[in-house]
């Protein structure tokens, strides 16, 4: 099984505009609605991927239990940890004349020890029985900076093999705990090092050094448009995508590290996983959903992906 944590989950909106002037008002044609936050889009689509998985995390109020009717209503079981104040709602406009993605995010409700504590002990048991736990995402208010150290011990301490996919200083205590894989974009990779980098070789050697500092198994660098490059203790390996035309971007890493999981969950090599990683991120970038990925659209690409030995 695969487990993922959100620990700020929240309701996302996307709403399609012919075009969004500031300062106007404006008319939406079009709007969906779904659970989410980063590991909440980890869960659907590893679920859509056929794993079996459980969404976990902090959920509060009307729109936690709003969250948890849609995951049901998806076939996602969940586990979550409920506290007072009302879970975030999340909106992206998308303006159809530029193209462009405006996000608004809430900052979701407040969290105490008691809480903090419940989470610990609830990701503690659903490691137990999962090959996989992703973390991913933000901390709620409340929540100290350093606390995704207690959730990936308590994972690791499980026998689970832990993701975490977090930015700012979650991300620079969490390495702490030494998760097994962590998926940084370039200025993160530069910040944790306190170094610049000036070009691609640069980056793959600050990989190999995090890689080696934290003991970790993988550390994978998202380019975009350009694929991505993963860097393990067997070597750099370098994705390239096809070319596509991309509907919407919000969710592609969170599709990414799905992939990345399923393929862990059936202990695939190494470029295989890196295959369907790429391909869980590019079908998301087809879709008009965040963390929305179509099967046989990801099949087609992962018959497209191009992995190679750096």
């Amino acid at each position: 099984m695969i487990t993922t944590v959100t620990m700020n989950a929240a309701i996302d909106k996307t709403y399609y505009l012919p075009a969004f002037p500031h300062g106007k008002v404006s008319r939406v044609r079009q709007y969906l609605a779904a659970p989410g936050g980063k590991g909440i889009n980890v869960a659907k689509v590893a679920a859509q991927l056929g794993a079996e998985v459980t969404a976990s995390g902090i959920v509060g109020g009307m729109n936690g239990e709003i969250i948890k009717k849609q995951l049901d209503d998806m076939s996602i079981a969940h586990q979550f940890v409920a506290v007072e104040g009302e879970s975030r709602l999340c909106l992206n406009i998308i303006d159809e004349e530029t193209g462009s993605s405006t996000e608004l995010l809430e900052p979701g409700p407040v969290v105490d020890n008691q809480a903090l504590d419940a989470m610990e002990q609830t990701i503690a048991a659903l490691a137990r029985t999962s090959k996989v736990v992703c973390i991913s995402g933000s901390l709620p208010a409340g929540a100290p900076a350093d606390y995704y150290i207690r959730l990936v011990g308590s994972a690791k301490k499980e026998g689970a093999y832990v993701i975490l996919d977090a930015s700012g200083d979650a991300l620079r205590f969490g390495l702490q705990a030494n998760p097994d894989m962590i998926k940084p974009n370039e200025e993160e990779v530069a910040a944790l090092l306190g170094t610049g980098i000036r070009d691609e070789q640069e980056l793959l050697r600050a990989m190999e050094d995090l890689l080696r500092e934290y003991r970790m198994e993988r550390v994978c660098v998202s380019l975009g448009g350009a694929g991505s490059l993963t860097v393990t203790s067997q070597g750099r390996y370098r994705a390239v995508t096809p070319p596509i035309q991309v509907v919407n971007t919000v969710g592609c890493g969170d599709s990414f590290v799905a992939g990345m999981a399923v393929s862990l969950l059936k202990q695939l090599p190494a470029e295989e996983g890196i295959a369907m990683a790429a391909a869980a991120g590019t079908a998301n970038a087809l879709s008009a959903m965040a963390g929305s990925v179509d099967p046989d659209t990801f099949r087609r690409l992962l018959g497209q992906v191009e992995i190679s030995r750096i």
